[in-house]
């Protein structure tokens, strides 16, 4: 199971849009959560800046997104963070970097600010500055788990494993369900494709380990699509143990064995 984390890649960024409930997000794609529930109101000339801006973010345009939250008169560490996140989905890293700072200067102890910009600097590859803003957000959010989440990755990321599994299973006893998002509040990044069936195969093993088959099931086939080819490890992981009891595994293996023969 060590060994097997010391693959995952996921950052998670925290700022203002809340995610649509059941769809698992990729392991090496950071994703942005909110402060502020999604609207599901149409764009009107009648909403504020700010929230034209949380709706154009909702439906992944980011320059438009960008455009409103300028346009808001009084710009708070909120705006500034949420804009830093919609540049951030356009890998303006710069940019997204310059209004986290922003942010932060009206807002020191701002947790999603503090955490985005640590997502900057785990992207440099700058692990140790990453870990450095995840710890001090957590300071000041102690219960959230997209924070916990990435400050396990960038523990992978400089090979303390421990710690990082440490920090991915609190991530989990605060929230469950923190590897599900919708698209539009993901950061994709490219990986090759034996990496992420690997981190695929990595996050089946934790849902099963937490008795969430289904999630384990679906991260399994998505392994399984994406180029896992040791299923002798699969049959005889232990901590897969209880999932291979189950119907759903055996008709991912028959469709697996099907679809070899085709």
């Amino acid at each position: 199971m060590q060994r097997c984390f010391a693959q995952a890649t996921q950052i998670l960024l925290v700022g203002v849009l809340a995610a649509p409930a059941g769809t698992l997000a990729r392991a090496d794609s950071p994703q942005l959560l909110s402060s502020t529930p999604q609207s599901d109101q149409t764009p009107s000339t009648d909403l504020t800046p700010e929230v034209r801006g949380d709706l154009a973010m909702a439906h992944q345009q980011y320059l438009e997104a960008i455009d409103d939250y300028s346009q808001a008169p009084d710009k708070s560490a909120v705006i500034w963070n949420k804009m830093g996140m919609a540049y951030h989905h356009l890998f303006a890293v710069d940019e997204a970097r310059r209004d986290y700072l922003r942010a932060l200067q009206l807002r020191p102890d701002y947790p999603e600010a503090l955490n985005n910009l640590g997502a900057i600097y785990y992207a440099r590859k700058n692990y140790g500055k990453a870990l450095k803003y995840y710890q001090k957000a957590l300071q000041h959010n102690p219960q959230s788990a997209p924070i916990y989440s990435n400050l396990g990755t960038a523990y992978f990321a400089r090979g303390k494993v421990n710690e990082g599994i440490e920090a991915y299973r609190k991530a989990f006893a605060i929230d469950p369900h923190v590897f599900e998002s919708g698209s539009a509040l993901l950061v994709n990044e490219s990986l090759p494709a034996h990496e992420r069936a690997e981190q695929d195969y990595c996050l089946a093993k934790l849902f099963a380990e937490s008795g969430k088959n289904q999630q384990a099931i679906e991260y399994l086939r998505k392994a399984l699509n994406e180029g896992f080819t040791d299923r002798k490890k699969i049959l005889e992981d232990q901590t897969l143990a209880s999932l291979r009891a189950t119907p759903e595994f055996s008709q991912l293996m028959a469709e697996q064995k099907t679809a070899s023969r085709h």
